[in-house]
């Protein structure tokens, strides 16, 4: 069993139980107790459970927490139930998980998770078990192909996308997303700033936030007067999807680099960005030398061996948002639809300087 399932399974016993033994969850899975109790300490670093002597529970039984500053006084909510549906608890979404957490317990919501795995099938098995519980509203990253997400408006409860644009059709659709096109020109900008004129882009094919991303790229070249030829723009896929062309594809780019055809680059993700490192080591470019990086996602820029620069989407202030958004729509359901874009931060490091 993966990790990430495991977590769902720890996840789905807490929502079911409301607690459970580390020893006798073990035993269950059929794996060693060490690994359930690391499988523990990994979500309550996400704020996802609460570690207590054994076990563990959900957040919101293990101690009352003081509302933030940021509920407004009187807002709709307590007593309200919301599910929270998004594609996995280890990259990206946790950050937006705790900010919808806060938002929630500062409102006396009760916040419901579920993750969909990148699953379509999974994601609205998640939505039916959530629906099933009574809640009042849904909070959902949706994994399905752009345009496919009309069954959202039959479900008969308020709902609001979390960084997905692709339901402005849906009936009832109102949405929290980051801006990353202006993530990216802000990207641009700096390279540029910093002498860089041969600026290219890497792709992770499998993001559903790429072609925001490229638009970005693109419109702070044109801003800058700077070329953008195809040669400069390179794809990637997964490396779960197909290793062998992956290794490829990275391979051609770092030949790209040592031919002088690109002098900086803007990465999406953080991952492929530290993958990148030891593969231009090995051709004996330097970084930012010969290569000035930034990445795109800033999840763990910070800790690779150059401390890359990246772009920093506001997670934690998306998740905020988002409750705040699907409050106000259950407290008022008349009220204009929204639809909320939040800016990005640049975090400069080492891979630009």
């Amino acid at each position: 069993m993966h990790a990430e399932d495991r977590h769902q399974a720890i996840l789905r016993r807490l929502r079911e139980r409301g607690s459970l033994r580390v020893t006798d969850f073990a035993e269950e899975l059929k794996v060693s107790a060490v690994t359930v109790r690391r499988d523990v300490e990994a979500l309550a670093e996400r704020g996802l459970v609460a570690r207590v002597h054994g076990g563990a529970l959900l957040p919101e039984t293990a101690a009352p927490a003081a509302a933030p500053a940021f509920a407004p006084p009187g807002a709709p909510g307590p007593g309200l139930v919301f599910g929270l549906v998004v594609p996995a608890a280890d990259y990206y979404y946790p950050e937006i998980i705790k900010g919808a957490r806060e938002a929630a317990a500062a409102r006396g919501i009760r916040l419901v998770l579920g993750i969909s795995q990148y699953r379509p099938d999974e994601e609205r098995a998640q939505v039916r078990q959530l629906l099933g519980h009574g809640i009042d509203g849904l909070l959902i990253a949706p994994c399905g192909p752009v345009g496919d997400q009309d069954w959202l408006a039959a479900l008969g409860v308020p709902f609001a996308l979390i960084e997905r644009r692709s339901g402005d059709d849906v009936a009832g659709a109102e949405r929290v997303v980051t801006d990353h096109a202006y993530g990216a020109r802000l990207a641009v900008r700096h390279l540029a700033a910093s002498g860089r004129e041969r600026i290219g882009l890497l792709l992770r094919a499998d993001s559903p936030h790429s072609a925001l991303v490229e638009a970005g790229y693109l419109a702070g070249l044109a801003s800058l007067g700077l070329p953008a030829p195809e040669s400069l723009r390179f794809t990637i896929t997964a490396p779960e999807t197909d290793p062998v062309r992956r290794d490829v594809q990275l391979d051609g780019f770092v030949a790209a680099v040592g031919a002088g055809l690109l002098d900086s680059v803007l990465v999406h993700n953080d991952h492929d960005a530290i993958v990148l490192l030891p593969r231009l080591r090995a051709r004996g470019l330097s970084v930012p030398g010969e290569l000035a990086i930034v990445a795109y996602d800033d999840e763990v820029a910070a800790l690779a061996d150059i401390p890359l620069t990246a772009v920093a989407p506001p997670k934690r202030a998306v998740g905020v948002a988002a409750v705040d958004m699907l409050a106000h729509r259950v407290g008022d359901p008349g009220r204009p639809r929204h639809h909320l874009s939040i800016l990005p931060e640049l975090k400069v490091r080492a891979s630009s300087a």
